[in-house]
């Protein structure tokens, strides 16, 4: 890149505070502080350091940059504009927070072309760009360091280093040393309700160098002691942070370094002073043509690096790039389903009462050798979530080929890493915990469902079933919790059969991510089929028919609680009453069925029970609001878990009375 003295830098950085001002003000809405004290460093980056082609913002080896502090979005969709990234035009900028688009509150990665992931909940940014940096990492050892070989930038705000999350994702990323994680912290010292010193008094550099961190301190204003510093970090064998030290709101004269500058416009007044002290001229959303000219050239200053990188690319095997290219696309390998078929096979010729979890490691026994992408790992419970297959080597510094990734715990840092490697690219994702600590995942899971990221969520001990470790343990509301997130899809398979085919479902799916809950009782073996066909795959279908005529019950059941159903429809048929039951792996995946499909699968027996050790919400859309429920009202209890599924009337006997009761009525 050609070098850019201190007058030119100044009238690029203030583009990107002229055009962060006018969008803020424009929409009546917004953070117009950020970008404005932030502008110095994002012009740093993209007019110094980046490898960035804006003809091409989802080129593989560009590098990423994060605005980790979402709520300065109009900061990143100045850069896009000014840079020629994504067709994003001046109309995109004067409709900033409107209906529909290009330019949201926070940036949205399925809204706008060059923006890497969806940021907006502080410390989001920050965790997933870890997880970004990991993958980079192991692309690279698997392709080769001349075919990958970028690094990942991340602008993150006081609130972003505050969030409990950034504690779990610097501590993960200092332990593998991910050298090519490189931070700068907009070091202003305002918050929302005034001094950050009314609220805090963290050292945040010592913080980050506790950590395993290389950390210093710079002036945020100053594009060379920037830039100088950014060099030292591209040098350094551990991931970096750069405070620096920030005016919020510069160059407004008198919000400047207040929080009026933080979350509200700056008023038509304040802002032509704040243009006036900067030294800019024209008109709202006017750029001088000059330096327009000078930043659309920066935006194609990657284009030859990007050129060379696809010369290297065809220069691979046809084979090895096919599989790069593969892998980028997100397609699945044509020997899964294979796999899963055969893995089913072998379980119908060796039936096993197995945990669903112990199912799962069984099916992930079969799945990894076909699907070398597929990057497992556990927030601390290996043993218990059973999601190390065999072969798989652990992932650390001195292994970065291996698949195998010990989060720690730190369930948040988990999730919103795993976002990070899918968003990256060349992997799919899954991790595991017990499923009642979702409440831990929760808000990266959430902007997996809302980005449409395949990740999977390997989430065991998955109702009272666990027993001794009583209700803070007993997830009885999560499945419901779960099932009501748009675009999350939940599967509790019943038995090994079942989990095999939750897995492929989970691995095939490419637009959403999948929990996987399992149990960590034994099952009992239920399906006798081990054919090509995915029975779970409408999210329900009949396990067995009712004898003797049309059915007068429907028993309809998930997980764990479908062999009570079995067990309850033998009852029913003792009293001679013909039941049917309905396995039903996923609730939302059964309710998504065309109606004629819905209906076959739910049936037209008058009485209609549901079985889950769960609470009832959701089930009324298959059982109907009279239809009868056997499950959880309350929180759980410690105990030995037949005792404990006894102690809470979730029996067979139970189902059956339930069942009898509606049916003599």
């Amino acid at each position: 890149m050609p070098a850019i003295d201190r007058a030119q830098h100044e009238r690029l950085a203030n583009a990107i505070r002229s055009l962060s001002m006018d969008g803020v003000e424009q929409a009546k809405s917004g953070h117009p502080g950020l970008p404005m004290g932030a502008a110095d460093i994002a012009a740093v980056l993209f007019s110094r350091i980046m490898k960035y082609d804006a003809a091409a913002p989802s080129w593989p080896d560009r590098d990423r940059f994060v605005l980790s502090a979402g709520h300065g979005s109009m900061l990143i969709y100045a850069l896009l504009y000014l840079t020629g990234t994504g067709g994003l035009g001046l109309d995109d900028l004067k409709k900033f927070r409107q209906l529909e688009s290009k330019t949201p509150g926070h940036p949205e990665n399925f809204m706008t072309k060059g923006v890497e992931t969806t940021t907006g909940p502080l410390g989001q940014g920050l965790a997933t760009a870890v997880g970004m940096a990991m993958a980079e990492r192991m692309l690279a050892a698997e392709f080769g360091k001349k075919l990958v070989d970028h690094k990942t930038y991340v602008l993150a705000s006081d609130g972003d280093l505050m969030e409990g999350i950034s504690q779990e994702a610097i501590a993960l990323a200092g332990h593998h040393k991910l050298n090519k994680l490189i931070v700068l912290w907009d070091d202003n010292g305002i918050s929302i309700d005034g001094p950050l010193s009314i609220s805090d008094s963290v050292d945040q550099v010592a913080r980050f160098k506790a950590c395993g961190w290389k950390s210093e301190r710079v002036d945020g204003h100053d594009p060379d002691a920037i830039e100088a510093a950014i060099r030292r970090a591209q040098k350094s064998n551990k991931p970096t942070m750069i405070a620096c030290k920030t005016v919020i709101g510069f160059g407004a004269p008198k919000k400047a370094g207040t929080s009026k500058a933080h979350g509200e416009p700056l008023g038509a007044e304040e802002l032509a002073a704040a243009k006036k002290a900067l030294g800019i001229t024209g008109g709202p959303f006017e750029v001088a043509a000059d330096v327009l000219k000078a930043w659309r050239d920066l935006g194609a200053a990657g284009a030859a690096a990007h050129k060379e990188w696809q010369g290297l690319l065809a220069g691979l095997s046809e084979r090895k790039r096919g599989e790069f290219e593969r892998r980028l696309g997100l397609t699945p390998p044509a020997k899964l389903g294979k796999a899963v078929t055969a893995h089913k096979k072998a379980l119908i010729a060796n039936p096993q009462a197995v945990a669903t979890r112990k199912a799962s490691e069984l099916a992930l026994d079969a799945i990894v050798p076909v699907m070398p992408e597929l990057v497992s790992g556990s927030a601390d419970l290996t043993p218990s979530n059973n999601t190390k297959a065999k072969g798989l080597e652990d992932f650390t510094p001195k292994t970065p080929k291996g698949r195998y990734i010990r989060y720690g715990i730190r369930e948040h840092a988990m999730a919103a890493a795993m976002n990070g490697i899918t968003l990256h690219g060349g992997f799919r994702t899954a991790g595991g915990t017990f499923l009642v600590f979702a409440d831990y995942a929760r808000p990266a899971m959430r902007l997996a469902a809302l980005m449409g990221l395949p990740v999977v969520y390997v989430m065991t001990h998955d109702s009272i079933g666990l027993g001794e470790d009583g209700p803070t343990h007993q997830p009885v509301e999560h499945l419901a919790s779960l099932r009501a997130m748009p675009n999350m899809r939940v599967l509790r398979p019943a038995d090994a059969i079942e989990t095999a085919e939750a897995w492929q479902i989970a691995l095939e799916r490419t637009d959403g991510p999948t929990v996987l809950a399992l149990s960590r009782q034994n099952l009992a073996p239920l399906r006798q089929d081990g054919t090509a066909t995915n029975r779970s795959a409408k999210g329900g279908y009949e396990l067995l028919a009712a004898e003797g005529g049309k059915a007068q019950v429907s028993l309809f059941a998930s997980g764990s609680e479908v062999e009570i159903a079995v067990a309850a429809r033998k009852l029913l048929a003792e009293k001679g009453v013909r039941a049917r039951v309905v396995s039903v792996p996923s609730l939302e995946l059964l309710l998504e069925q065309d109606e004629a499909v819905k209906a076959a699968i739910i049936g037209e027996a008058p009485v209609k029970i549901a079985v889950e050790a769960a609470v009832r919400f959701g089930w009324d859309a298959v059982v109907g609001a009279d239809g009868g429920f056997v499950g959880m009202s309350s929180f759980g209890a410690s105990g030995p878990y037949k005792q404990v599924y006894a102690h809470f009337g979730i029996t067979p006997e139970a189902v059956a009375e339930a069942a009898l009761k509606r049916h003599n009525a």
